[in-house]
């Protein structure tokens, strides 16, 4: 894989910003209003239930960590969507610009986009309603990166599936946080679930992030032992994920259904 190759799919996504701000918006303007929105829900909740529970830390800090999972994972998906709406897709594989270098590019795309929203964030729920994750620490780390490593790997799940059944199915994309967001147990704990939900949250890594984000407002130690694990199974979908795309790419040059993506079928 040649830093070349990723340096330039990086590039593209920069004169795009560069050339059009309008674009950075989206990646603050739907997170502060989601902040904004629960850090005054929690206020209310505080002010009705007494001082016998915080629930800034309970609820608004699972609503800062699943936005950052889902603009991870939108960084990706919205870097690839790019090339696809501009026909652009094709374009670039008529370069010697590998798969590898492709994916990699997009991560770092969307790492970056996704940094910009999670400071967005940051900046409100610690200036406005007092939510801090400095308090926890190092601790804070291996969250972060189950989530970060899980929204790459739905990211470019997602752009796969466009990949292969064409630029109509992108409605199937967007909504997947929502789908899987009941199953991980963002606002409750998963003991509140019938057991053939707990069996597929057990399959999710970000389940143990929010179930370990709770133990700790309790009061108890983080889980690193479930949170390890949770690591693991989210390098394993990340790792499944590029294998899909990989896949689908080659099918898609085997079966010609690459030349859909192409300025010439726009018609």
């Amino acid at each position: 894989m040649r830093a070349s190759g990723v340096s330039a799919v990086v590039v593209r996504q920069v004169y795009l910003l560069r050339g059009s701000p309008v674009r950075l918006l989206p990646m603050i303007a739907w997170v502060a209003i989601d902040i904004v929105l629960w850090g005054f829900i929690t206020r209310y909740l505080n002010a009705v239930a007494g001082h016998g529970f915080n629930f800034v830390p309970a609820l608004l800090g699972a609503v800062l960590l699943w936005d950052f999972l889902s603009r991870v994972m939108q960084g990706v998906t919205t870097a690839f969507f790019e090339d696809v709406w501009s026909r652009n897709f094709l374009n670039l594989f008529a370069t010697p610009l590998t798969i590898s270098e492709y994916l990699t590019g997009l991560v770092t795309t969307g790492v970056s986009t996704s940094l910009l929203g999670l400071m967005a964030m940051l900046a409100l729920a610690t200036g406005v309603f007092g939510l801090s994750f400095l308090a926890y620490g190092a601790a804070i780390a291996p969250f972060i990166l189950v989530l970060f490593l899980t929204g790459i790997a739905l990211g470019i799940l997602g752009s796969a599936i466009v990949l292969r059944f064409g630029p109509a199915s992108e409605w199937l994309i967007w909504p997947i946080p929502s789908v899987i967001s009941p199953f991980v147990g963002v606002f409750y704990p998963l003991s509140v679930l019938p057991h053939w939900m707990q069996a597929i949250a057990r399959g999710l890594p970000p389940s143990y992030v929010f179930e370990g984000m709770r133990a700790i407002v309790a009061g108890h130690g983080a889980p690193m032992g479930q949170l390890a694990m949770a690591a693991g199974l989210a390098g394993l979908y990340l790792a499944g994920a590029c294998l899909v795309f990989a896949g689908v790419f080659r099918y898609a040059i085997r079966t010609g259904l690459i030349a859909r993506y192409s300025a010439e079928s726009v018609g």
